[in-house]
């Protein structure tokens, strides 16, 4: 849907823009023609309203240039600067709800041409920790929210609940850094639930990031599942050149790369840095109202994203 609306903005600012341009280069001067010939004659400026009558702007031109600046401006701080997200899901709980409204920093990774979103300036590269939106490498025109846990070069093993990072060595060195598993603190057991099971909600330090994450004792190992990278153990990863490894906070309810692989750089949308909303959307089986209609705002979320 993104993707969609992305085009139709980028359409209608063309064609808004060229309509415009039309007006302003050929159709103007006419019209400034006209009422200067009936000025002459008359030996009197005209009222506004008699040069709407005598020489009017055409509808279309109008509405053209009025919504071209509008449109081009909204074009441009969607494309380079910020683009708003909604959390659809729990796979990111408990650093982002359901109903959480955010806003993504689109410049962090790269700028981006609007239609096609290739790269066209570079900027900074994600760092561990980040929480990155990018397109479904499985499905491209569906957005993405997950945590960037490895980066292009990094040995990642997720075993037995338990995650362990080597970081990229440089070809060459010989003090290369040893595998190392990522610690982690429990701070509450039953703050959040799957369903009626109480999650256990630990705090994961994850290079120089601090940040909660939930583990659901109830589900085993799915192993058997994960994505199988040719020379590597089923629970072992290598992150290509190019590429990213990411995983949800909530471990036990998330579908990332251990099951579909790595993002590519240029499928990256931007970095979530704000929730400017926070809606409440837990209702009972019995509520005559659609799941979708909120129940309440949980104003204490709203700020940056941790």
């Amino acid at each position: 849907m993104a993707n969609y609306f992305s085009l139709i903005l980028t359409v209608v600012t063309i064609v808004s823009g060229l309509l415009w341009l039309y007006d302003a280069k050929f159709l103007k001067p006419k019209r400034q023609a006209i009422v200067a010939e009936v000025e002459k004659k008359t030996t009197s400026p005209l009222t506004e309203e008699q040069v709407e009558q005598l020489a009017p702007q055409p509808k279309l031109m109008e509405l053209g240039q009025s919504i071209f600046p509008v449109i081009a401006l909204v074009l441009i701080v969607r494309t380079i600067l910020y683009e708003p997200f909604q959390i659809p899901s729990g796979s990111m709980m408990p650093t982002l709800l359901r109903g959480d409204f955010i806003l993504v920093q689109k410049f962090d990774y790269g700028i981006k041409e609007p239609l096609f979103q290739n790269t066209i300036i570079e900027t900074t590269e994600p760092k561990r920790g980040d929480i990155a939106v990018f397109k479904y490498p499985v499905e491209p025109n569906i957005d993405y929210i997950k945590r960037i846990i490895g980066l292009p070069g990094d040995r990642i093993v997720y075993r037995n609940k338990t995650l362990y990072v080597q970081p990229a060595c440089e070809e060459g060195r010989r003090d290369c850094p040893e595998m190392e598993v990522i610690k982690t603190q429990l701070k509450d057991d039953g703050a959040y639930f799957s369903g009626s099971s109480p999650l256990k909600t630990y705090e994961e330090t994850l290079g120089d990031v601090k940040h909660d994450i939930l583990v659901d004792p109830r589900v085993a190992s799915r192993r058997d599942f994960f994505y199988d990278q040719p020379g590597t153990q089923r629970d072992e990863w290598v992150v290509p050149e190019g590429q990213y490894f990411a995983m949800g906070d909530n471990r036990d309810n998330s579908r990332d790369s251990r099951y579909w692989g790595f993002v590519d750089e240029e499928l990256l949308v931007g970095k979530a840095v704000f929730i400017w909303m926070s809606f409440e959307m837990d209702r009972g089986q019995d509520s005559w109202l659609p799941s979708w209609v909120p129940t309440g705002i949980r104003f204490e979320r709203l700020g940056s994203i941790e």
